[in-house]
């Protein structure tokens, strides 16, 4: 079938990108789904930080190829080992599929799964096929996903039923932004009763976090960003304090853990500076690879600390997004609480 998408043309272009444009809007083909895999129709997709990642070459992948991988939409039709959806329910698209057979996937979303992550690198499926092309040449697969488009063929592992009773633009998210910055808060803080959470970085990841951390209702909900308009919406949304790296430097502000969502190694910094002992610091920003940042090994062993890195939340979308058999019921993050 023909559809129309955003193409990622080459990497590493001059900025700024209005002027090299190394992305077109471009007409392609899109073949039917494999035994294990669904046609969707793209209601809504968000444009996250790891797009732009692409782009420029922090996160190399093969092009020509097709982004966007915060996505949601209708399902379509879907091969012959797919049996538990229905034409025209709604869902989400997470951009690490889980074959639920390596030893990562055993880990219980700790891991990223083996065989996802090496389709992502290679642009394909889960399964290795790929579904797009353009005058005859193959255009690759952004994680999984290539939301940025009317329609996509995406594996079953990469999809979460929700209810259709949640906006598109709210799935979107959940297989991402949410899933990422709540999921880092539930499975990789988990904070006990009483304890302070400190958030640095308010993108849609790090506000994510903030979210679910208000929502956990444990203990006290620290907001930390350079940006006043992205502080005074952290008080908005609940936020108990909010400050500047700068501020949280100054006055030696701490908490009980820290969450960094920004994928800068300033902000890292931060974040453990910040966490007391005995405290967790979760990093989940993915910075320049050639990034580096000094902490002081002393300090982990004589505070008995720990640092973390979460990816896609440590979670497991099938089970931190709440699904729906039949299309109907609510969806959303889900809650420990």
């Amino acid at each position: 079938m023909r559809i129309t998408g955003a193409v990622l043309e080459e990497i590493g272009r001059e900025r700024p990108y209005a002027d090299s444009q190394p992305i077109t809007i471009s007409e392609l083909e899109l073949s039917a789904p494999g035994p294990t895999e669904v046609l969707v129709r793209i209601e809504a997709a968000g444009v996250c930080h790891s797009d732009l990642s692409v782009v420029d070459g922090n996160r190399p992948r093969p092009v020509p190829m097709l982004l966007g991988h915060e996505a949601a939409g209708v399902v379509v039709s879907w091969g012959d080992q797919v049996e538990d959806l229905e034409e025209g329910q709604r869902v989400t698209m997470t951009f690490l599929p889980r074959c639920g057979e390596c030893a990562a996937c055993a880990t219980d979303g700790r891991l990223p799964c083996t065989r996802g992550t090496e389709s992502n690198t290679a642009g394909t499926l889960l399964h290795g096929s790929e579904h797009l092309t353009r005058d005859g040449e193959n255009v690759k697969h952004h994680l999984g996903v290539s939301g940025f488009a009317t329609y996509a063929v995406v594996d079953r592992a990469s999809l979460v039923p929700v209810g259709n009773d949640v906006p598109p633009e709210v799935a979107a998210v959940l297989g991402c932004a949410v899933l990422t910055g709540g999921g880092a808060l539930l499975n990789a803080v988990q904070p006990a009763d009483g304890e302070s959470v400190m958030v640095v970085g308010l993108g849609g990841v790090g506000m994510s976090a903030l979210i679910s951390a208000v929502a956990e209702g444990k203990g006290e909900v620290i907001a930390v960003d350079a940006l006043e308009e992205k502080l005074e919406l952290a008080r908005e949304l609940g936020a108990s304090a909010v400050y500047t790296p700068q501020q949280v430097a100054e006055q030696g502000i701490k908490a009980d853990h820290a969450i960094e969502c920004a994928g800068h190694p300033r902000a890292f910094e931060t974040a453990f500076e910040a966490t007391k002992p005995g405290g967790r610091t979760v990093t989940v920003g993915l910075p320049d690879p050639k990034a580096k940042s000094e902490i002081s090994p002393q300090v982990i062993t004589g505070e008995a600390r720990t640092i973390i890195g979460s990816y896609l939340g440590s979670a497991v979308p099938s089970r931190d997004i709440r699904s729906s058999p039949t299309g109907g019921g609510p969806g959303g993050c889900r809650s420990t609480g």
